[in-house]
């Protein structure tokens, strides 16, 4: 088949299903080419060696990728962000149909926003698409605090609604997911779970740790690391509220955070204020490096907050940490902790609660370095019989070559 994949973020930004996903279907025999913007997630500013022009044409490992024009931007204010989200709707809808090959199936990567481009590319080419949720919309939207609840929000709501039950298929990331999928009005044979997978190659690799963290790690501390976006919804403040209590009860125990985002300035700032120092931050680093942080980890983070879209979401960041066989300390209800409860891969706490995260790092922190490492590996287990790529890829598939027939 030849595939093309829409999408608004792709390599070197850090995204899991980029050119890795387009490598793995072309190891297995297809065609893939991908329609994307210009880098700048998560800090909204454009990646060195690349500037904003109407196109540019590029191949990122054996991959053509085509980029379309749109405004960089990534911060609070809600108007930035959509105009981020509907200027490269609007490229990829009128400049990618002359860019790209004319493919046998399009699959189209979360945002609701990639409908134009997709519908334009679907009725010129009369293909399939398969539309991969991963925020619902217009929750997503409310919650992120990009707009507030008004009557355009009725309307924004019956676009997306519309615009999930005309996909030719729905792929979505947990069975919370696909239920209030089929409420909406989506046939239930019409959305397929599909369970998310991380970076497998960098999980792998063997890399040093950066040379910020050597004097961390030559004091040999009991380490809980969090690695990933640090934005709004992640709520970190309750990290640095659980620090600030264990900073009295057990000093040895240490916070990393690794990341950037838009709440990452203000966040160093709050630990800075607060004479926090069992919290280190450290910039975001390059995929290669990541496995060798979590190496370092005696616990690895998860933390959402505690709102109702977030009981039917799996951070991706839980299947790397799976992968790389670390217990997971985990601050998320519902569907995510399913996962971890079924895999028995770590301790699950009550999000937005200080208290109760500090009561789940000391469990961690009392147990035996056996005990510890069982639940690391019953995790790396889990992951690779139901959440690794190769099981992911193979459903993916599977569903292209029933929408092609």
């Amino acid at each position: 088949m030849r595939i093309l994949i829409l999408s608004q973020w792709c390599q070197p930004e850090p995204f899991f299903k980029g050119i890795p996903f387009a490598k793995a279907l072309q190891a297995r025999g297809h065609e893939v080419e991908i329609l994307t913007g210009f880098p700048n997630y998560p800090n909204g500013k454009i990646y060195p060696g690349y500037k904003v022009r109407l196109f540019h044409r590029e191949v990122i490992d054996s991959i053509p990728v085509n980029r379309v024009a749109l405004y960089p931007s990534h911060n609070h204010s809600g108007f930035h962000r959509i105009l981020n989200y509907m200027s490269f709707a609007v490229s990829a809808a009128l400049i990618g149909p002359l860019l790209v090959k004319k493919p046998d199936v399009i699959y189209a990567y979360n945002l609701i926003t990639l409908d134009w481009a997709a519908w334009l590319l679907k009725k010129i080419h009369g293909c399939p698409v398969v539309l991969d949720i991963q925020d619902l919309w217009p929750d997503s939207v409310i919650d992120s605090g990009m707009m507030r609840k008004s009557n355009l929000m009725h309307l924004l709501s019956f676009w997306c609604n519309n615009v999930y039950r005309r996909a030719s298929h729905l792929t979505t990331l947990s069975p919370g997911f696909k239920n209030e999928l089929v409420k909406r009005g989506v046939p239930k044979n019409n959305v397929s779970v599909i369970y998310n997978w991380c970076d497998e190659t960098n999980i792998n690799t063997s890399s040093s740790i950066p040379s910020k963290l050597n004097k961390l790690k030559k004091e040999n501390p009991f380490i809980v690391m969090f690695a990933g976006t640090m934005g709004v919804m992640q709520g970190l403040d309750t990290v640095l509220d659980a620090a600030e209590n264990l900073l009295k009860i057990e000093p040895q125990i240490k916070f990393v955070l690794v990341g950037g985002g838009i709440e990452c300035e203000r966040m160093e700032e709050s630990a800075t204020r607060r004479n926090l120092e069992n919290v280190v931050f450290l910039e975001r680093q390059p995929p290669e490096k990541i496995n060798a942080l979590f190496q370092m980890a005696d616990v690895l983070l998860v933390h959402l907050k505690d709102i109702p879209l977030f009981q039917i979401t799996i951070p991706s960041k839980i299947q790397a940490y799976m992968a790389a066989g670390k217990p997971i300390l985990l601050g998320v209800k519902g569907d995510s902790a399913d996962i971890v409860r079924e895999s028995e891969a770590g301790v699950m706490f009550t999000p937005e609660s200080p208290e109760s995260m500090l009561d789940g790092i000391l469990e961690l922190y009392n147990m035996t370095e056996t005990e510890r490492k069982r639940m690391g590996l019953k995790g790396s287990q889990y992951y690779r019989e139901n959440l690794s790529m190769n099981a992911g890829v193979k459903k993916f598939e599977k569903i292209f070559h029933e929408l092609k027939k």
